[in-house]
């Protein structure tokens, strides 16, 4: 079957809730087309003096909440007639390559980056090879989930600020299960692998009558790149007695038997009878789409599926749970590059401001993972209240102005606005949450980590043993002992 694009597409584009925008500026990226923001508040174009902010792309679209909070600081600053402004540059690429243009171009100094959007996984390696700088440890308070707190820091000290956050959840077709009679549809409160193994043998079971497109019971990431390590990494927590693989300060720790049971887990996970031959070589839209076109089941993916799934598929038809085992923790953390010391004391009221309470709601709305507790537990908080100083804010019931399809968004939420499922499957799923190895050579560990566990996927796997010694051998020789 060929693989098609991803449901609702553009719909993902429209950040929900244009009253609950950021401010007159934002309502005008809401109810307009891809292109950037306008609005009365007038915002500098770039210019020299800008504080540059590289980031991965905004996967709420073109123009997205991202963009949209930087135009609501510009705003606040024209307002303030600081002079000061903020650009946000969009690296091109997966997630391993866009470290490695930020790699090259912070030590050459080739790029003017300011504010650096980082994978949470890369700030040990930026931190310790001195490419950004330690920030106020007040810039991370109690408020942030404490997992997600976790990974600002290096070696004691803050160098990086939760921005949005990630978690791993499954998804489901609540009307496959209907259509197996299967009697309760609502896995919310978690299941097991079994359970998930089981639910699979009754949709396939003999006579049963099969949706139209179905192959297989599930589908997750597991092409050679991160998210192979993603899942492998869930995978090894997962396994009897947990294989954290390294301590705290990036030490390696593993023992060959321990190994030895997370590479099983894997195998179990991945095997033919249950996942969807294509699997093996799917990233992040690619699995997506083959849940979205009716190809499984079951799905392993991040937050932001939640608003994609429901602009083609409607709550009778999906539905989200915990990920069974242990979930990984992903995410962006914001960062100050050493490059930047005239203008350090603006990029951390730039920092302050997007990772503040309502720009965290703005994120939440429109389908990111929130870094604070308060945005899912305080009804008070709200994107609205970010608004430019002198702003009038739109009525939350406003409907949107555009007429088009696209801009309607199907997501479910509760009776504050926020994504119905934040807080009692996502707020959840991301304290339980744990991390990849954190280590100043995460890219040579996940390349490394990634490539051994690629030959499950072979023609000819090797046992487990086997796979164990031979990864054991390979990360011995990039990552230090204890």
């Amino acid at each position: 079957m060929t693989k098609g694009r991803v449901h609702g597409g553009a719909a993902v584009r429209r950040v929900y809730g244009c009253g609950l925008a950021l401010a007159l500026l934002l309502t005008a990226a809401c109810t307009g087309g891809g292109s950037a923001p306008s609005s009365g508040v007038p915002v500098s174009p770039g210019g020299p003096g800008d504080l540059i902010v590289a980031s991965g792309r905004d996967v709420t679209g073109k123009g997205g909440i991202r963009q949209q909070l930087i135009d609501a600081w510009n705003a606040r600053q024209d307002k303030e007639h600081t002079g000061v402004h903020a650009r946000l540059v969009e690296l091109p690429g997966s997630a391993d390559e866009q470290r490695s243009q930020l790699l090259g171009a912070l030590q050459s100094g080739g790029a003017e980056y300011d504010v650096v959007n980082l994978d949470v996984t890369w700030v040990p390696e930026f931190a310790a090879a001195h490419l950004i700088s330690p920030l106020p440890d007040g810039l991370v308070g109690g408020d942030v989930i404490k997992s997600v707190a976790s990974t600002a820091r290096w070696d004691g000290r803050v160098y990086a600020v939760p921005f949005n956050s990630d978690v791993g959840l499954l998804y489901y077709r609540r009307d496959y299960l209907e259509q197996a009679h299967i009697r309760d549809t609502d896995l919310s409160q978690g299941v097991s692998w079994q359970r998930l193994r089981d639910l699979t043998d009754t949709i396939e079971a003999p006579g049963a009558r099969r949706p139209g497109d179905y192959e297989k019971g599930w589908t997750t990431q597991l092409g050679p790149y991160e998210g192979r390590t993603v899942n492998g990494v869930e995978a090894f927590l997962s396994a009897d007695g947990g294989v954290a693989l390294t301590d705290d300060r990036g030490r390696y720790t593993a023992t060959v038997p321990e190994l030895t049971g997370g590479v099983a887990e894997l195998r179990a996970r991945a095997q033919a009878a249950y996942t969807l031959g294509d699997a093996v070589r799917s990233d992040e839209t690619e699995s997506l789409t083959d849940f979205a076109d009716g190809r499984t089941a079951f799905l392993r993916h991040w937050p932001y599926a939640y608003r994609t799934l429901h602009q083609s598929l409607g709550e009778e038809q999906v539905g989200v749970a915990p990920l069974p085992g242990r979930a990984v923790l992903g995410g962006q953390n914001l960062a100050v590059t050493t490059q930047s010391p005239g203008r350090a004391a603006a990029a951390k009221d730039l920092i302050g401001f997007l990772t503040g309470k309502e720009s965290e709601r703005c994120l939440l709305d429109a389908g990111f993972a929130a870094t604070r507790e308060s945005v899912y537990l305080d009804d008070g908080v709200t994107c609205g209240t970010a608004r430019t100083r002198g702003a009038s804010p739109v009525s939350p019931a406003s409907p949107p102005a555009s007429p088009s399809a696209e801009s309607v968004d199907r997501m479910p939420r509760d009776d504050h606005g926020r994504p119905r499922y934040a807080g009692t499957i996502l707020l959840p799923a991301l304290r339980r949450a744990v991390q990849r190895p954190r280590t100043p050579f995460y890219g040579a560990f996940t390349q490394t980590f990634a490539t051994e566990l690629g030959r499950l996927f072979g023609e000819h796997p090797p046992g487990d043993a086997e796979l164990a010694a031979a990864l054991d051998k390979a990360l011995r020789r990039i990552l230090p002992d204890r």
